[in-house]
């Protein structure tokens, strides 16, 4: 395994958490979503990635989605939130890799 199918890997495992986290501090909209990835190059992410996350989410209850006209005459966007369903689930996710964040520091020494 290379370095970039680890990076990989990674990213793959944290989406998720990302996309809840984001949706935590309020609702947004999937291009929204994938442009404030694009902010962290380990965790950019395409269009044939997120949006099958945002429907994946959707369909376990972790969040909702409305459609909301565009007040500068753009077609309407869908707009994501989380639901308690999911605020509850990102709060284990959290738990779990503050946990998993202390073990690798104490495994690297720190």
């Amino acid at each position: 395994m290379n370095l970039d199918d680890w990076k990989s890997q990674i990213k793959r495992g944290t989406l998720e958490f990302c996309i809840l986290l984001m949706l935590k501090q309020r609702p947004s909209y999937g291009y929204e979503m994938i442009t404030t990835l694009e902010q962290y190059p380990i965790l950019t992410a395409k269009e044939n990635t997120i949006y099958p996350l945002l429907r994946r989410l959707l369909k376990e209850g972790y969040i909702s989605s409305s459609w909301q006209e565009s007040t500068e005459g753009l077609p309407p966007r869908k707009y994501y939130s989380v639901t308690e369903k999911g605020l509850e689930y990102s709060s284990a996710m959290s738990e779990e890799w503050d946990h998993l964040l202390k073990a690798i520091d104490e495994i690297k020494g720190g």
